[in-house]
C-alpha cells in the first residue's frame, strides 16, 4: 500500500501501528465499536476529518481486515462499515487509550465531542465502587441523532447501540448537555429531556466521576 506507516520491527506493537498507525485511523475505529455505520455517519461523527481522508482510511482499514462493508436494510438498504473479528480486538485498546487519555488536561478551548466519544468515555470512567450492592438500572440515552441502551448490574457498565426494552429512564439531550451534567457535576436540567423515573436517572449520571488530570513535573514548572 503506497504511502503507509511501516517499522522494521517483528514486535506485534509495531506491527498493529502499521495498520492502525496513520492519523485518524484509530477515531474511525471508535466510531465503529458500537456498531455499524454509514458514510456520512462516520463523517458526522468526526467532523476535523475531511471526507477524501475518511474514504482514504476506510480504504486502508479494509485492505488491512479491520474494517468491512456491509449491507443494512430493509427498509432502507444502505451501505455501512463495521469492526471485523480482527477490528474487535481493539475496543480493549481504545478504552486503555481513552483511560489514559482522560488523566490528560483537556484542550485550551472547547471541542465537540461524538456521541460514540460520549459513550466511550462513559465506560471508561464508570466507578464500581459508587453502586452499592444491589443496586442498578438501565437508562435509554438519546444523544442527538444517536440512539443507546445502558444498564449497571452487580457493578458492572454495559452500552450497546439501540433501544432500550424498558429502560427506567430515557435521557435526551446533545452530547455537550450530557456530558456537562456527568462530566461537569450540573444538574440534570431544562437542557437534558426526562422520561420515567427521575431518580433513576439523576442516580446513573452520578457513576462517572471524572478522573483528575496527572500534571507532569515540565507542566506544574
Amino acid at each position: 500500500m503506497v504511502g503507509k506507516r511501516r517499522f522494521d520491527d517483528p514486535c506485534g506493537v509495531a506491527r498493529a501501528l502499521g495498520v492502525v498507525g496513520e492519523r485518524w485511523a484509530l477515531l474511525v475505529v471508535r466510531e465503529l465499536l458500537l456498531g455499524p455505520k454509514r458514510f456520512t455517519e462516520l463523517s458526522r461523527g468526526l467532523p476535523g476529518l475531511s471526507q477524501n481522508v475518511l474514504s482514504q482510511r476506510l480504504r486502508e482499514l479494509e485492505e488491512s481486515g479491520v474494517v468491512r462493508k456491509r449491507r443494512l436494510g430493509p427498509p432502507v438498504s444502505a451501505t455501512a462499515y463495521e469492526l471485523t473479528d480482527l477490528g474487535e480486538l481493539l475496543d480493549p485498546v481504545l478504552t486503555s487509550l481513552a483511560a489514559f487519555g482522560s488523566r490528560l488536561p483537556l484542550p485550551p478551548t472547547e471541542t465537540s465531542m461524538s456521541a460514540d466519544a460520549f459513550v466511550l468515555a462513559l465506560r471508561t470512567t464508570f466507578d464500581p465502587s459508587s453502586v452499592k450492592a444491589g443496586t442498578g438500572g438501565s437508562v435509554e440515552l438519546r444523544i442527538d441523532d444517536d440512539v443507546f441502551h445502558a444498564a449497571i448490574r452487580d457493578g458492572r457498565f454495559a452500552v450497546a447501540r439501540g433501544a432500550a426494552a424498558a429502560p427506567d429512564a430515557t435521557l435526551t439531550g446533545t452530547v455537550a448537555a450530557l456530558r456537562s451534567v456527568v462530566f461537569g457535576g450540573r444538574p440534570l436540567g431544562e437542557d437534558i429531556r426526562v422520561d420515567g423515573d427521575r431518580p433513576a436517572a439523576e442516580w446513573f449520571v452520578r457513576c462517572f466521576p471524572r478522573p483528575q488530570p496527572i500534571v507532569s513535573a515540565a507542566q506544574s514548572a
